[in-house]
Formats: structure tokens, C-alpha cells, sequence
């Protein structure tokens, strides 16, 4: 920024990662956990995701007809804004595609849970799964197991059944999913419904609440255990719904009374049960923290490790209140919890853009969430910053700058110095005190001490105080 700091020929913004790279960082001697392997007889990835654009592959074409018709200034792909397909678009589809309209609403459905399709209001765009659909097998799995997750909204479920009774299958379907896995063949039906009743049962008794202690005004009695809330209806044809609908996704196959898992499905419930055993063994011990003390202990572990601690914390909760912790921990007053926020938001993925995209409505997080959406549709990291406004801009180079003065030492700070996207001092300084971000003031004192040159110092000190007198 001055005649004694050299200068890139183009500045860049430092993201908030980078923060964890810090000399700073404190190397932790630990043991590492060799990389698991699946079990044996398990394709290889490439063959395991020819077998899921297999499976998606109806739902694949849907998703690109989609992107060819329904761009921007096109046709509304929905009519209810609930991701719905209208009828006269699915009309058109089937036309198009040489279809029926059903199999073109029931492909339009996969490819949304699969994340080929995002669905905005009344329009759609391809997601960034169906971008790399033909070049990243990791993008094609991991859209494979979204639908897999979503296993039970592929069929509709029997009626007359009350929604906790169907909520009880749900759960247990895992548990039932990794005994099949473990049997590595065909399993009878009758086998898979006597542990899907133990299952359901044990979840029933946990649920049953006693009063052990006595009520004020009255008699100590003996306590008596609530009933559960559902019926005792056979669960046969619940099991049957789920196995069909496991089948439906290419989980299993089903039929002449028993199940078997599909290689993908086999595989598929290794990584359910890898993550497991990878929340149970958090590298760093923040796993049963909440979101911002997991955060701190994240902050001086290097990127790798750190993913790897997001990736454990993550695994052992549900998707949507972990990410509504980490967006809570981002709206604080630490700028470094901020960037790791989002950090932890980008292992999460496509699942958190919602949240991610309603944050740009506060000033404090819309650069990050910027940034993070940039990425998120396939922009390079390297270029993510594009997208981001001068002043936006700014006010993250403040925000990052808050966190290396916090947390960080002195050439961290003045390394950060040099990614300012204005190209002098004045014009850097101008610009920091225009964009008022609250830590303006500490961030030019810190500035101030850790810089060599007498004169920038001052020239920065003097910015400070007017900053802080309102001048």
C-alpha cells in the first residue's frame, strides 16, 4: 500500500478460510484415523455412480428440458409456489419429451430431491448437480443419496394410518436398511417385520414419560406410564410401503417375499453408518458443543481438520437446526465465528441455500452469503468475489480484518493488507470509513500498531480518530 509494501499487480480478497491457515495455528499431535474402506465387493465409485445416473436418468432429462424451457423470462414452471409442477407446463413437457404427463411430474419430483432441479417461486433453474452431471461422479452420488435420503416421499403412504405410526417407520427403516446391509443377500420379509416391531417398540418405550414425583395437594401414587400416542395397527403394510418405495429409488430390491440391498443402496448405507462411527470419534471433541463453541474450537485447526470437525459435528445432528445454529452463531459479534460459520455452511450444501439466501437481507452476513451462493452455482472460489459490490467488498475486507486482529498476530494483519481491492491508502481509508462497518475504529488502531512505516501509521491513527469523533 505504500512505496516500502510491494503489490500484487491485481488485488485480491482474502476469504474468511484462510483465517484458519494462520501462522497462529496451533499444530495438534493426534493419532490420525486411517481412511475406511467400504466393504468388500463394493464397485468402485465411477461404477457406483453409472449406476445412479442410471437411476436418475429420466429424472436427469426432465431437469434439462427444464433448463432449456424454463429459463429466465420463460414459462412459470409451478402454479402452487410449492415446487408443484403446473399442469399446462407438464403438458408441454410430456409433448416434448414423449411422455405421459404423470411420468413427467413423477421425474420432475426425483430430480428435485435429487438436487437437478431448484425450484424459486414460480421458476426453476438446473442445480449444480445436473451442471456436473457428466464430469463429477462425487456430484451424481451425492445427488443419489439425496434422493435415497428422501425415500419416503418417492410413494405415497398407506391411509388410515396415523402420522406418528408413520413417522415410527421412518425412523426405524435405518436400523432395518443396515441388518440388510450386514446379510449381504436376500432377507425374507417376515424376518425384516419382526425387527421393524422391535424396532418401533423400543422407540414407543422411550417415548413413554413417568412422573416419579409426587403432584402438590395430593397423594403420593404409584406412577403410571403414559401410553404412547399411536395405535397398535399391524405395521405389515407400512413395511411394505417402505420397501417399495426403497425400491423405487434404487435402494433395494423387493419382491417374492424378501429384500435385497442394491450395490448403491449397499453402499449407500456404509456412508451412513461411516459417518456414524466419524461423529462418535470427533477429531477435536467439539461434536456435543453447540455451533459457536464448536466453532472456537475449530478456529486454530488447520482447513482440512477442520472440515473434518465440521463434517463430525454435522453428522450427528439434523441437517435443518444445525444449520439454523451456525447461521446464529454467523449474526454475532466475533467476525472470525462468522467466517467459520460458513465455512461449516459450505460441507452442509445445497441443503443450507435457503437459509444461506434469506441472509441476504442482513448487511452483516450478505457478503458472506454472497460468496457463498457464488460457489454454490459453480463460480471458481478464486472469482467468487466478483459478485460482491465495492462496498461489500469493503466491508468484508473490515469484517476479516476485525477477525485477524482478534485472533490472529501482526503480519497476518498486514498480509491482509495487501488484498484490499482499493490501489492506495487514501482511497482505502476514504472507503473503510464510508462503508461503517462497527469494528471500523479497532480494526485501523490494530492497523496502525502493527505496520512498520511511521507514516502510514500516522496517516491510519488519524483515520481512526476521525472515525471515532464523528469527523
Amino acid at each position: 500500500m505504500t512505496s516500502r509494501i510491494p503489490r500484487d499487480s491485481r488485488l485480491r480478497l482474502v476469504r474468511p478460510r484462510h483465517l484458519a491457515a494462520a501462522p497462529a495455528a496451533i499444530e495438534q499431535r493426534r493419532v490420525r484415523r486411517p481412511a475406511p474402506r467400504p466393504p468388500e465387493g463394493t464397485p468402485a465409485p465411477a461404477e457406483l455412480a453409472g449406476m445412479a445416473r442410471s437411476v436418475l436418468a429420466a429424472a436427469a432429462r426432465v431437469a434439462r428440458w427444464a433448463d432449456r424451457a424454463l429459463g429466465p423470462g420463460g414459462d412459470s414452471a409451478t402454479a402452487d409456489g410449492k415446487a408443484t409442477l403446473s399442469d399446462a407446463t407438464a403438458r408441454r413437457a410430456a409433448d416434448a419429451l414423449g411422455l405421459t404427463v404423470d411420468q413427467v411430474c413423477a421425474d420432475w419430483d426425483t430430480a428435485r430431491l435429487a438436487g437437478l432441479i431448484e425450484v424459486h417461486g414460480d421458476s426453476a433453474r438446473p442445480g449444480w448437480r445436473l451442471r456436473a452431471w457428466d464430469r463429477d461422479d462425487s456430484a451424481v452420488l451425492r445427488g443419489w443419496v439425496a434422493l435415497c435420503d428422501a425415500w419416503s416421499l418417492a410413494c405415497p403412504e398407506p391411509e388410515d394410518y396415523e402420522p406418528a405410526a408413520v413417522a415410527e417407520v421412518v425412523t426405524a427403516m435405518p436400523q432395518v436398511l443396515s441388518f440388510l446391509q450386514l446379510s449381504a443377500g436376500p432377507v425374507p420379509v417376515p424376518q425384516l417385520l419382526d425387527l421393524l416391531e422391535q424396532r418401533v417398540t423400543e422407540l414407543r418405550t422411550e417415548r413413554c414419560e413417568v412422573d416419579y414425583g409426587p403432584r402438590p395437594d395430593t397423594p403420593a401414587v404409584a406412577p403410571e406410564p403414559r401410553p404412547a400416542p399411536t395405535g397398535d395397527a399391524p405395521l405389515r403394510p407400512l413395511l411394505d410401503w417402505a420397501l417399495r418405495a426403497l425400491a423405487s429409488v434404487g435402494a433395494l430390491t423387493y419382491g417374492d417375499g424378501q429384500a435385497t440391498l442394491t450395490p448403491l443402496g449397499s453402499w449407500a448405507v456404509w456412508v451412513k453408518l461411516e459417518q456414524i462411527c466419524v461423529a462418535a470419534q470427533s477429531p477435536a471433541g467439539n461434536i456435543e458443543q453447540g455451533a459457536e463453541d464448536m466453532l472456537r474450537g475449530c478456529a486454530r485447526l488447520r482447513p482440512a481438520a477442520a472440515r473434518a470437525e465440521y463434517r463430525a459435528w454435522l453428522a450427528a445432528r439434523p441437517v435443518g437446526s444445525a444449520v439454523t445454529e451456525l447461521i446464529a452463531a454467523a449474526r454475532g459479534e466475533d467476525a472470525l465465528l462468522r467466517g467459520l460459520a460458513f465455512e461449516a455452511l459450505r460441507v452442509v450444501g445445497a441443503p443450507a441455500e435457503p437459509e444461506v439466501r434469506a441472509a441476504l437481507d442482513e448487511p452483516t452476513l450478505r457478503p458472506y452469503a454472497l460468496l457463498w451462493l457464488a460457489e454454490h452455482d459453480g463460480v471458481d472460489p478464486e472469482d467468487a468475489h466478483e459478485v460482491l459490490t465495492r462496498e461489500e467488498a469493503t466491508w468484508l475486507w473490515v469484517d476479516t480484518a476485525a477477525a485477524v486482529a482478534d485472533h490472529g498476530e501482526a503480519p497476518l494483519l498486514l498480509r491482509h493488507l495487501e488484498t484490499a481491492v482499493q490501489p492506495t491508502v487514501p482511497a482505502l481509508l476514504d472507503e473503510v470509513r464510508a462503508v461503517g462497518h462497527p469494528r471500523t475504529v479497532q480494526v485501523l488502531v490494530a492497523l496502525a500498531a502493527a505496520h512498520p512505516d511511521p507514516a502510514f501509521a500516522k496517516a491510519v491513527r488519524r483515520a481512526a480518530f476521525q472515525v471515532h469523533t464523528g469527523g
